[in-house]
């Protein structure tokens, strides 16, 4: 066992002992447990630890950015300087979750480029 989850252990014992853990909202419910098997077991900790302080991997981190900047190319206007901006930062996180080995088509789903020039074509 490793010393910070020994060092977990002996908070939540005593914790426990001066009662400060009962009577907590999901008393007695199931835990939901993520899948961490793509972590190693050496890891985990310090994973979980991070995650729970709002930390992501960096792959996730560009995931996350790429979904916002896609968000915000909808809601402007073609022909807008910025959005051409925008577009060109997508492309580049594109291509470096690409790289990472990451699916992208999160970003367009099956229709999503065929109703964009249908679109455009309209205006």
């Amino acid at each position: 066992m490793w010393l910070i989850d020994q060092l977990v252990e002996q908070q939540i014992r005593a914790a426990q002992e001066k009662g400060e853990l009962s009577n907590l909202p999901g008393e007695g419910a199931p835990l939901q447990f993520e899948d961490e098997s793509g972590v190693p077991s050496e890891l985990r900790t310090a994973y979980r630890l991070l995650k729970n302080s709002g930390f992501l991997p960096p792959e996730l981190e560009m995931r996350r950015e790429a979904l916002q900047l896609n968000d915000l190319l909808h809601q402007l206007d073609p022909s807008d300087h910025q959005a051409n901006e925008i577009n060109k930062r997508l492309a580049m996180l594109e291509m470096k979750l690409q790289q990472t080995g990451m699916s992208t088509d999160f970003l367009r789903g099956e229709y999503g480029d065929p109703i964009r020039h249908r679109l455009l074509q309209e205006k």
